[in-house]
């Protein structure tokens, strides 16, 4: 499959296009991260036949559970259907994920020897993902689609803790006591992450978003000197591409100067994401200029009721405006986090109508 930068689809009429690339919308652009999941019933339905990494290589299914929330919700962007370790598994990771848990590593990776054996990426083991790409962009129409991949960061956490870690205590331990080992794992990991992204680029995605989920679990020093270089790599790399690019993290409220710095690398369009614990004005103040904001209801609102959701989400737009008065680029209306999998999908379907009438 051909990786490299393809002509790109024109979208004129996207609001999210336009939020991220620093141009006024038509209206306040919303979409949410973990919007295709467990909240709809009819994902649900789908997941008795397909276990979720079998969901992620297979394009149709992948496809289909894309395409679910833009058919309940007027979203004005699409994410694709996958999980970050997806890439690790086509490199040849041991791992599932687990329900209720999250990805588990059968073989953490905790000596140099260990890193040293794993793999690069082949893109055609993941080629499915990008069979699903090209399904989606001929059936979403005008909505722009978001392809996606952890940070080399987050997949660290994972591969060396073993899964999901409150305290990332190994990893951390890593990353300061043995700096070649951590340098070494961290530029594979680099590798693949740019090989996923390209790939997905190459198959249409029309812009992408780089998670970096426990992020927030380190000082601003140590992620200035341990983690932003390889994240920075990570946009450098894709610069050619042409699609928006956006940072995300949670607890990242002291490190959205460094990350947007990293995601600036991408040369073009660049946002950064915002969890419900900062404000988006105060981020706007810590962004890089020219870089557009996300965010930042907290999913927990959802199922507080429809007066308190309406209150919150008021707010949210009126905080994300002064963040554009205050010199973000733009402003795209998300959660803070995910989607919970206890959230009513009609409270959904009222939000986006909210928002958009504002």
């Amino acid at each position: 499959m051909d990786t490299g930068a393809p002509t790109r689809r024109e979208l004129p009429q996207s609001p999210y296009l336009a939020a991220v690339a620093g141009r006024k919308p038509s209206r306040i652009p919303v979409w949410f991260m973990r919007q295709a999941g467990r909240s709809l019933p009819e994902y649900r339905a789908l997941r008795e036949r397909h276990s979720m990494l079998a969901a992620c290589f297979e394009p149709e299914v992948a496809c289909e559970i894309t395409l679910q929330p833009t058919r309940r919700y007027e979203v004005d962007a699409a994410i694709l259907f996958s999980d970050i370790v997806v890439p690790l598994r086509a490199a040849g990771v041991d791992l599932d994920i687990v329900a209720d848990v999250g990805p588990v590593i059968a073989d953490p990776v905790r000596t140099a020897g260990d890193i040293d054996s794993l793999k690069p990426l082949d893109p055609q083991a993941i080629a499915p993902v990008f069979e699903a790409v090209s399904l989606l962009v001929g059936a979403l129409g005008e909505v722009p689609l978001i392809g996606f991949a952890g940070a080399p960061f987050t997949l660290a956490s994972y591969l060396v803790e073993g899964g999901p870690s409150r305290h990332h205590a190994r990893t951390k331990a890593m990353m300061l006591s043995e700096p070649q080992s951590w340098h070494d794992l961290m530029t594979k990991l680099t590798d693949l992450t740019i090989a996923a992204l390209r790939g997905q680029i190459g198959a249409g995605v029309d812009a992408i978003q780089l998670f970096d989920s426990w992020a927030g679990t380190l000082s601003l020093a140590d992620y200035r000197q341990h983690v932003q270089p390889y994240s920075a790599r990570v946009f450098g790399a894709l610069a050619d591409s042409g699609v928006p690019m956006t940072h995300f993290g949670v607890g990242t409220a002291e490190l959205l100067g460094a990350m947007s710095e990293a995601v600036q690398r991408g040369g073009g369009a660049a946002a950064v994401g915002v969890d419900w614990r900062t404000t988006l004005t105060d981020a706007a103040a810590r962004v890089e200029a020219g870089t557009a904001v996300q965010g930042n209801l907290d999913p927990v609102v959802l199922m507080a009721g429809w007066p308190a959701v309406e209150r919150a989400a008021r707010s949210v737009v009126d905080d994300g405006r002064r963040a554009v008065d205050a010199g973000a680029a733009g402003y795209v209306f998300n959660l803070g986090h995910g989607v919970l999998p206890e959230t009513d999908p009609g409270v959904l379907a009222e939000l986006v109508c909210l928002v958009h009438s504002l």
